[in-house]
C-alpha cells in the first residue's frame, strides 16, 4: 500500500511539473529604469502623520527606557588606533567577563576598534549610549591560545595598527612589524598558554586576527553579549558610587624608522 501511494505520489508531482513548464507567460520585460533617491536629512520633512499617530505609544515606551541613564563618564572617550580611552576600556570590560567564566583572572582583553560605533560623551551615560556604541550582538567568547599562536595575534594586532587590548602591551614600528610584545607584563612564552575574553565575530578570525579560530579552548556562554557585558558594568560602578573612566597608558605604541 506504502508504494502504491508513493508511485502515485510522484506521478502526481510529474505531472504537475510538466504542466507549470508548460505554462507560458504573456508578458515580457519592455523597458527597465531606475535612478538614486538619496536618504538623508531631506526625507525629515516628509512626515506621514498616519504613521505618526500609529508609532505614537509605542515610541514613547522605547525611549523611556533608551533614555534611562545607567551613569555617569567622568571624561569624553574617543576610538582610534593605535590606542583609544573607549577601546582600553571595552578590552577591560572583556577581560573581567572572561575572568567570572574562568574562575581565575583571565590574562588579556580584546576588541576591534571597528566594533566599537560612536564615541562616549562626558556626562550621563544612557542605555541608547550602550547601543550606539555597541549596536551589534557581539557574545563573549573565552579563549585559550598556545604560545606561538599568541605570538601571531600580536602580529595581526599589529598589522591592523592596533586595537582595543587589556592586560597586554604591544610595541611596533611603521612597518607594522612587532619589536616587543608582553601579556601580564611578561615576553610571551612558547611552552605557555594564555587565556583572552574577546568576542565571537573575532573567534572566528574576522578583521585580520587570524590567530583567534587556532585556540586551543573556546567558551562562548549563551546570552552573554558584549553590550549586556558592558551595561552591567557601567551600572556596578554607579552602585560603587564611581563614574567610568579611562586612560591611555601607552599599552600599544608606534616606534618611527
Amino acid at each position: 500500500m506504502r508504494k502504491e501511494t508513493m508511485q502515485w505520489t510522484m506521478g502526481l508531482l510529474l505531472c504537475v511539473s510538466l504542466f507549470l513548464c508548460g505554462c507560458k507567460s504573456h508578458y515580457a520585460v519592455a523597458d527597465v529604469q531606475s535612478s538614486r533617491v538619496a536618504i538623508d536629512a531631506s526625507l525629515d520633512a516628509i512626515v506621514s502623520q498616519d504613521a505618526v499617530k500609529l508609532i505614537a505609544p509605542y515610541r514613547a515606551s522605547v525611549d523611556s527606557m533608551m533614555n534611562t541613564v545607567l551613569g555617569q563618564s567622568e571624561i569624553a572617550m574617543n576610538r582610534r588606533r593605535p590606542e583609544c580611552l573607549l577601546g582600553n576600556l571595552v578590552a577591560e570590560v572583556l577581560r573581567q567577563s572572561a575572568s567570572r567564566v574562568l574562575g581565575k583572572p583571565a590574562d588579556m582583553g580584546l576588541i576591534n576598534i571597528g566594533g566599537l560605533r560612536a564615541d562616549v560623551a562626558q556626562g550621563d551615560f544612557t542605555v541608547s549610549n550602550a547601543f550606539e556604541v555597541l549596536p551589534f550582538e557581539n557574545s563573549l567568547c573565552v579563549l585559550t591560545l598556545k604560545g606561538a599562536d599568541m605570538k601571531e595575534l600580536m602580529a595581526n594586532i599589529a598589522t591592523r595598527g592596533g586595537e582595543g587590548i587589556s592586560g597586554a602591551t604591544l610595541v611596533f614600528n611603521s612597518k607594522n612589524e612587532v619589536i616587543e610584545a608582553t601579556v601580564q607584563g611578561k615576553p610571551i612564552d612558547d611552552n605557555a598558554t594564555y587565556t583572552i575574553g574577546s568576542i565571537d565575530y573575532l573567534s572566528e578570525g574576522n578583521d585580520g586576527l587570524h590567530a583567534l579560530p587556532k585556540a586551543i579552548k573556546k567558551d562562548c556562554p549563551e546570552g552573554l553579549t558584549l553590550r549586556s557585558l558592558f551595561i552591567e558594568y557601567v551600572q556596578e560602578q554607579t552602585k560603587q558610587g564611581k563614574k567610568i573612566t579611562s586612560q591611555l597608558d601607552g599599552r600599544i605604541k608606534i616606534i618611527e624608522d
